[in-house]
C-alpha cells in the first residue's frame, strides 16, 4: 500500500539529504521511490515547515477560487438561457429551472437557488380537487350569463349561493378558466376613410378650418380659428379668443356666411371643437358636409396647414401681443393684407381677392355669351 507523507515529514527527508544522508538510504528506510524524492525537492526545496503550510493553504484557496469561478460562469450561462420576464409564480420558476438545466450542465439544486425556488415546490404535483372543479364550472356558467362581470362580482354571486371561498381562490380559478374581461379601449378619434385632397373648382365648395395657438406677453394662451376657402385661398376669418368652443365655431361660421353664403363642405381635423354635437347639428341644419381627416394625419388637410405656416411666420412670429384687443387688431390687419395685397404662387401670383374677382367676372360672362349664341 502506498504511503502518504505530510509536508513536515517530506521537509524532514529533504533536510536529512542536505545533511549528507544518501538518497537511496532514505528511500530504503522510509519506503518511497527516488522519483518521489526528486518531485518533493522540486516542490519543497529550500522551504521550512511554515512555508509548506502556507503553500498548502494557498493551493486550497486557489482551488476554492477556481471552483467559485466555474460556478459563477455556469450560473451566468444558466441565467442567460432563462433570461426573460421576471419569474414570480412557482410555475414560472419551475419553467426557468427546466430551461436552465436543458441549456447548461447546472445541477438542480443550484438552479433552484438561482431562481429562489424550493426543491420541494419543484417536485410538487397538484392534486385534482372535485370541489374546485365544480366551483370553476359554476364561475364559467355565471360568466357566460354576465359577460362584463369580473372575478370580484362573480365572487359575490357565488357567496350568495352559499359557497365559502375567499377572493384569492376565486381569482385563481377565474384566471385558469380564461375568464378575464378585456378592457374596453378608449376611442382615439373617429374612424373615417381617407379622402383624396383635390382642389375645388369654385368658391364656397370646400372650406378648411384649424386652430393655431399663441401667447400674450403675460404668458396667457390665445387660440386663433383659421378658416380658408380652398379654391380662392382667401382667409375667410381669423377668430381670436382665449377659448373657442364648438358653439363659438358655429357663430363664427354664421357670421362669415352672411357675406359669402354657406359652403358645401368643410374639412377639419378631429379636434373636440369639430367633432362635438354643436358643429354637427349646425352642419345638418345648413346642409354642410363635414369632411374629417384621419386622426394624426395633418397632411390630409394640407391647404389649411400651408396657410397656418404662413400665418405663423408672417404674423405671430413678428408681433408681440400685449392684450387680446391688440392681437385681434393686428391679426385682422394681416388678414386684409394677405387677401388684398400678398401675391399667392398657387394663383399665378395673384392675390386671393384678385383671383376671386376674376373668377366671378368669368362665370358671370359665360351665361351672357350663351344667351347671344
Amino acid at each position: 500500500m502506498k504511503k502518504r507523507f505530510s509536508e513536515e515529514q517530506i521537509i524532514g527527508f529533504l533536510q536529512q539529504a542536505e545533511a549528507g544522508v544518501a538518497i537511496k538510504e532514505l528511500c530504503r528506510q522510509h519506503g518511497f521511490s527516488d522519483a518521489s524524492f526528486y518531485n518533493w525537492r522540486a516542490k519543497f526545496g529550500g522551504m521550512s515547515v511554515p512555508d509548506a503550510k502556507r503553500l498548502k493553504e494557498l493551493e486550497a484557496e486557489n482551488a476554492k477560487l477556481k471552483r467559485l469561478l466555474a460556478e459563477s460562469i455556469l450560473d451566468a450561462e444558466a441565467l442567460k438561457a432563462a433570461l426573460g420576464p421576471k419569474a414570480l409564480s412557482p410555475q414560472q420558476k419551475r419553467e426557468s429551472v427546466m430551461v436552465m438545466r436543458k441549456a447548461t450542465a447546472i445541477s438542480q439544486r443550484r438552479a433552484c437557488q438561482l431562481v429562489g425556488l424550493s426543491r420541494t415546490v419543484l417536485h410538487y404535483v397538484s392534486k385534482a380537487q372535485p370541489e374546485n372543479e365544480q366551483l370553476q364550472a359554476r364561475l364559467v356558467e355565471l360568466a357566460g350569463e354576465r359577460r362584463r362581470l369580473g372575478y370580484r362580482r362573480l365572487h359575490a354571486l357565488v357567496r350568495r349561493e352559499g359557497v365559502r371561498a375567499n377572493h384569492k381562490r376565486i381569482y385563481r380559478l377565474y384566471s385558469d378558466a380564461g375568464l378575464s374581461v378585456r378592457r374596453r379601449k378608449k376611442r382615439h378619434g373617429v374612424a373615417v376613410e381617407r379622402q383624396a385632397l383635390e382642389r375645388p373648382t369654385e368658391p364656397n365648395q370646400v372650406w378648411s378650418m384649424d386652430f393655431v395657438s399663441d401667447a400674450l406677453a403675460n404668458g396667457r394662451r390665445i387660440k386663433v380659428l383659421t378658416i380658408v376657402d380652398d379654391f380662392s385661398k382667401e382667409a375667410i376669418d381669423l377668430a381670436v379668443d382665449f377659448g373657442i368652443s364648438g358653439h363659438y365655431v358655429t357663430r363664427v361660421l354664421d357670421q362669415a356666411a352672411r357675406f359669402r353664403g354657406y359652403p358645401k363642405a368643410i374639412r377639419t381635423d378631429q379636434g373636440p371643437e369639430f367633432t362635438g354635437k354643436a358643429l354637427d347639428q349646425w352642419a345638418c341644419q345648413h346642409g354642410v358636409q363635414l369632411k374629417l381627416i384621419q386622426a394624426g394625419k395633418p397632411t390630409q388637410n394640407a391647404f389649411i396647414e400651408s396657410f397656418n405656416g404662413r400665418f405663423r411666420d408672417e404674423c405671430l412670429n413678428d408681433y408681440w401681443f400685449t392684450s387680446l384687443p391688440q392681437a385681434r387688431i393686428l391679426i385682422a390687419a394681416w388678414r386684409r393684407d394677405y387677401n388684398q395685397h400678398r401675391p399667392h404662387s398657387a394663383l399665378n401670383y395673384q392675390t386671393p381677392a384678385e383671383f376671386a374677382a376674376e373668377h366671378r367676372a368669368t362665370t358671370s360672362a359665360q351665361p351672357a355669351a350663351e344667351e347671344c349664341l
